[in-house]
């Protein structure tokens, strides 16, 4: 049989996919596409793939790695967009997509969403509680700012610091504008914030983060995430000073103070050293006056009492008459108590003779005999008691009578066994009869003499009664108890089984024996 013959050309699938990429190409070139951001991923290569959509139709878009580091703003899933670029096809996967090259939001209101959503997520997190925000230094020694080292910002704020109180300023350079914005400025809080108090470069007591003013756009790296946490989580207290009085960003309200403009911030962050210098002079002079007022007034107050009080050999009057009646009543009573002393003295001397302490040591020395005589009397008495006690003691331990006491315990002994054995055969004779009771109400309640007389037990696969066909499913486990054994069968349904010679009732149980139907 010949092959069908046609002026169709042929194709490899290569040709045709390039053919179709370079259609696509050639008709489209570049384009601007509106939509919404849909599902976005970033591998680990760089580049970011995502879906652009509308309410009828997807297109899957590519920003190579390049481009990705230059966007203004990064995609987010549901944002609506401007996309820029071109459209192409994957061969790979026979699908075309876009190449896009710019990515801009869909005018301020989408940015105005996204920004207010944003802000609800970071507020229901707490990071705007004013309960978080610290109180600024009255007069730092060192202040950090985060800003743009070549704009006019940082020399409107070296300007306004060295006009009113120069002191010490370290400047993080930043981007303040551009995909790296973000990241930088929350890198610059983050990196004054790791400085150590005492070390080679100051610790700031404030920062400022600061930009001129520009459109949403242009502030929008001041509303990204990284930026505000850095800002809430900063230890030292911090100054947002972005944009003009009329523009607000997300870190204003993380930030511990809002200032309208950079200049507002250096106002803020430090007082006129004029000022200063002023009103501690004012309070010098005022408190100079006052202490010369007060000490005047306490010359006044000491005079009028010194006044008051009586001279001094006035107070000590009336205690020197009183020292020189009692020095002369002294003398009179020292002559007063030695007489009466030695009175006494006399009167225990005569008392004291020798004849009478030889009198009353010989009373004290038969005293003493008479004592230990009694005491030996009365030791001699206590020591016949107890020996008569001892001996009636013993009399009763003697070995006879022991033995004596010894036979009749054995014999109690005996007597106790018998009435115990006795007792133990009429109590083992009672138990026997009552569980002979027991085991003949056993065995008339027992369903076993029901299976002798040709019936079953069926139990399912936990060991359960069955009682009811309709609790069994067909292809169960089933155990039947007969009264000779046990045999395993398996349930089957009405239409399974063979058809039975005589009619069941509905619902019955039809049973398949298991290993032919051995009992174990």
């Amino acid at each position: 049989m010949s092959e069908t013959q046609s002026n169709v050309a042929e194709f490899s699938v290569s040709e045709l996919s390039f053919s179709i990429k370079r259609t696509m190409e050639d008709a489209f070139g570049y384009v601007r596409v509106r939509g919404e951001l849909g599902r976005i991923s970033r591998p680990g290569s760089g580049h970011i793939y995502l879906d652009l959509k509308d309410d009828r139709a997807v297109l899957s878009g590519v920003i190579w790695r390049g481009v990705a580091s230059k966007l203004k703003i990064q995609p987010e899933q549901g944002l609506e967009v401007i996309a820029t670029g071109k459209i192409t096809t994957f061969p790979g996967q026979s699908k075309y997509q876009m190449v896009i090259d710019a990515l801009e939001p869909a005018g301020a209101g989408a940015l105005m969403a996204l920004l207010e959503e944003r802000k609800k997520k970071l507020a229901g997190e707490g990071l705007f509680a004013e309960e978080r925000k610290r109180l600024l230094p009255p007069l730092p020694r060192v202040i950090g700012v985060v800003t743009s080292p070549t704009g006019a910002v940082i020399r409107d704020i070296l300007h306004r610091i060295s006009d009113r109180f120069p002191i010490h300023v370290l400047v993080w350079p930043v981007r303040v504008q551009g995909e790296t914005s973000g990241a930088e400025v929350a890198n610059g809080i983050r990196g004054f914030n790791a400085i150590a108090e005492g070390g080679p470069i100051p610790r700031p007591d404030v920062l400022i983060v600061a930009r001129g003013g520009g459109s949403i756009e242009d502030l929008w790296g001041f509303n990204e995430e990284a930026v505000v946490r850095a800002a809430a989580a900063s230890d030292i207290p911090l100054i947002s000073a972005v944009g003009h009085e009329t523009d607000w960003t997300l870190i204003d309200l993380a930030a511990d103070v809002r200032a309208p403009t950079p200049t507002g911030a250096a106002e803020i962050a430090v007082p006129v050293k004029a000022e200063l210098m002023a009103m501690v002079d004012d309070r010098s002079r005022r408190l100079n006056s006052g202490l010369v007022r007060f000490v005047a007034s306490r010359r006044t107050e000491l005079r009028a009492a010194s006044a008051a009080l009586p001279a001094p050999q006035d107070l000590l009057a009336l205690p020197r008459q009183k020292f020189d009646n009692l020095a002369n009543s002294l003398e009179r009573s020292l002559i007063v108590s030695t007489r009466s002393h030695r009175s006494d003295f006399q009167n225990l001397s005569g008392r004291l003779s020798p004849l009478l302490l030889t009198r009353l040591s010989t009373k004290a020395r038969q005293d003493l005999l008479n004592a230990s005589e009694r005491q030996q009397r009365a030791l001699s008495v206590a020591v016949t008691h107890k020996r008569q006690a001892f001996e009636a003691i013993a009399a009763r331990l003697s070995p006879g009578r022991l033995s004596q006491q010894a036979t009749l315990g054995q014999e109690r002994l005996g007597g106790l066994g018998e009435r115990l054995t006795r007792a133990y055969v009429a109590r083992l004779a009672q138990e026997k009869a009552r569980l002979d009771g027991l085991q003949k109400l056993l065995k008339s309640l027992s369903y076993k003499d029901v299976l002798a007389r040709g019936y079953a037990v069926v139990r399912d696969s936990d060991g359960q009664p069955v009682r009811s066909a309709d609790a069994v499913a067909s292809g169960a486990s089933l155990s039947i108890e007969l009264a000779d054994g046990l045999l395993d069968a398996v349930a089957v349904s009405d239409s399974a089984a063979p058809r039975p010679t005589k009619s069941k009732k509905p619902g019955s149980i039809k049973t398949e024996p298991k290993s032919q139907g051995t009992l174990f």
